[in-house]
């Protein structure tokens, strides 16, 4: 099978055996990742875990709760600072403020009619549909060449936009998205439709991390990184689908812990 990422022609064998649990049972699953978090996520490896996910009904009302107490804070806080942010983006590039795009969220098995990227009228999405919310950190032009995934010194990106991406506050009006219950503070980033489309024809098991819904961080934004390769794709997928499956109180504090320190930092931004 043949695939094409990034511009490098390649040939991937695959076996289609789409099992979740052959997944899980990779090694080393966070063996050279993008950004390590050392000793937060080292025990994963030893842990075999569970083929389904078992969550209870307190911890998942919890999450809703926590979901909308943070992002209303988030918002507040977010809507303080707009005035100085938007007069930056716009002094420094022509354009709008925010950036809106679909993304592929949580896999209800509903046929929806609408439009993508790679734009067909009327198709059956892997996963729900719905409107992302950003601030731009990009040039207007940035897609003229058509869908293009983030590269170390984008020079698609703008002054401000680095300073919103290695801070992280683009990602900020994402809150509105949970607050709507279209995403989660934690879970498998949401992605475009023909990068879904894409990857599912090649990676194995891709379309297994749409059983949850995504969040803003997770365990793979925080240990992989953005996608680089096939090689951080699938392991993208395992962190993904560990998640899903392992998501608990415990998990969740460590993915938090290591989303202050990746934002404290700016590592991994691009």
């Amino acid at each position: 099978m043949g695939t094409n990422i990034r511009g490098v022609r390649s040939k991937i064998m695959v076996n289609f055996n789409d099992n979740t649990q052959t997944i899980l049972q990779q090694p080393n699953l966070l063996a050279n990742t993008g950004h390590e978090t050392a000793r937060l996520f080292r025990d994963l490896e030893r842990r075999a875990p569970r083929t389904e996910p078992r969550h209870s009904p307190l911890y998942l009302g919890a999450r809703r709760v926590s979901d909308i107490g943070v992002s209303v804070i988030a918002l507040s806080l977010f809507a303080a600072l707009l005035p100085i942010i938007a007069l930056a983006i716009v002094v420094d590039s022509r354009g709008p403020i925010f950036y809106s795009q679909t993304r592929i969220g949580r896999n209800l098995r509903r046929r929806n009619a609408g439009h993508t990227t790679c734009e067909r009228r009327k198709v059956i999405y892997p996963g729900r549909p719905f409107r992302i919310w950003k601030l731009r950190s990009m040039r207007t032009d940035a897609e003229r060449n058509g869908p293009q995934l983030a590269q170390a010194s984008d020079a698609r990106i703008t002054r401000v936009g680095r300073f919103l991406r290695q801070t992280r506050l683009d990602e900020v009006p994402q809150f509105w998205n949970v607050l709507r219950g279209e995403m989660t503070l934690i879970g498998p980033r949401p992605e475009r439709l023909c990068f879904v489309r894409q990857y599912e024809a090649t990676v194995p098991g891709y379309l297994a991390r749409l059983d949850a819904l995504p969040g803003i961080t997770g365990l793979a934004q925080v240990n992989n990184g953005y996608d680089e390769d096939l090689r951080s794709i699938q392991r993208k997928l395992r962190l993904d689908t560990f998640y899903i499956a392992r998501a608990g109180w415990t998990l969740d504090l460590r993915i938090l812990l290591s989303t202050v320190r990746v934002v404290l930092t700016g590592e991994g931004a691009r």
